[in-house]
């Protein structure tokens, strides 16, 4: 029989998941999981540093000591990045402070965790395909093959709407409208929603799988019927890339995910002269800053704003004089 912790801890956890993430916050699915893989990984660590089972874990365990410890262990022996050290401090931030709402006695126990600062990570630079490069990708797809229209249609609608997978999963056939103005309502992060236009290509490739949809049915499904999933999308986009890569060599290296595609609009979006603030609302970002990576990413938009400046500047590239030897300079050589 599995014993029970006795200051409340199993109950404070599952307060935690079901009353504020799910029901206050209004978390998405892909938060939750995230937050109970950290969490779940904590509490292993914790066991076995304690030398206690999970159960016999208690409030008074957990500690600034033991989180550091924790950090370090997922960076030394799991090989974490400092951005994924970072995700799992935040989630167990975010659980702390559901503690301390709850349990005020142990205030400056959990005080000295929320003063835990984030470690300074390295910002990679943004993934993402160029129109032309996304466009090949797309063209890809074997009209020949069985499920070309609902894979045509899931491209389309990605790249089209800079929707993250779970959001272009979720889409039902009631979300969508497909005769003039053509638009799609999608269900993002906290609960959020937004109206997305589609190009008459986008609707019209969803006109062919939505028909054979009932209306309460995401409109993406697999070969058994199910719901696609997003190691599905997954393995659907990477099978197209390496296809487009038989045409354009420079695909051959590039790893391809389905927020690829995401990044891909908003770039497009970027060089189109879409303005930053219109872009966040299009991909439904919380902050405009999240927005701005795409800014500092483009080596496109980087190159014009360069050459503008240079003529901006007024200078003139000279024209330079190509050398060559005088006949002097060879006959004196052909005497030594």
């Amino acid at each position: 029989m599995t014993r029970q912790p006795k200051d409340g801890l199993l109950a404070l956890v599952q307060s935690f998941f079901q009353d504020y993430l799910h029901g206050i916050r209004g978390a998405s699915d892909h938060t939750i999981r995230a937050y109970r893989d950290a969490l779940k990984l904590f509490f292993l660590f914790l066991a076995s540093r304690e030398r206690r089972s999970v159960a016999e874990l208690s409030l008074n365990d957990i500690r600034a000591e033991s989180v550091l410890g924790f950090l370090d262990h997922v960076e030394s022996q799991r090989g974490n990045s400092a951005a994924s050290r970072n995700c799992r401090l935040a989630a167990l931030r975010s659980f702390v402070q559901h503690l301390l709402r709850h349990d005020i006695a142990r205030a400056d126990q959990y005080g000295r965790i929320l003063a835990i600062a984030s470690k300074r990570a390295v910002i990679r630079v943004i993934n993402y395909l160029e129109p032309g490069e996304a466009r090949a990708v797309i063209a890809a797809v074997d009209a020949q093959t069985p499920h070309a229209a609902r894979d045509l249609a899931l491209l389309l609608l990605l790249y089209n709407t800079g929707a993250r997978v779970s959001e272009a999963l979720a889409v039902h056939p009631r979300q969508l409208r497909l005769d003039r103005p053509r638009q799609v309502r999608l269900h993002g992060k906290g609960g959020k929603e937004r109206v997305c236009p589609l190009w008459p290509e986008t609707a019209a490739g969803l006109r062919e799988i939505v028909s054979a949809n009932a209306p309460d049915k995401p409109i993406f499904q697999n070969a058994r019927g199910g719901p696609l999933t997003r190691d599905g999308v997954a393995y659907l986009l990477d099978k197209y890339v390496r296809r487009a890569s038989e045409t354009r060599p420079d695909l051959r290296t590039r790893r391809v995910t389905p927020h690829v595609m995401r990044h891909s609009c908003a770039v497009a979006l970027l060089q189109a002269g879409v303005d930053v603030s219109v872009i966040r609302d299009y991909l439904g970002h919380a902050s405009v800053a999240t927005t701005s990576r795409y800014i500092t990413t483009n080596l496109k938009m980087k190159r014009d704003v360069l050459e503008a400046f240079w003529k901006r500047s007024g200078l003139t590239e000279r024209t330079r004089r190509r050398w060559s030897p005088s006949p002097r300079l060879l006959a004196f050589l052909e005497t030594l």
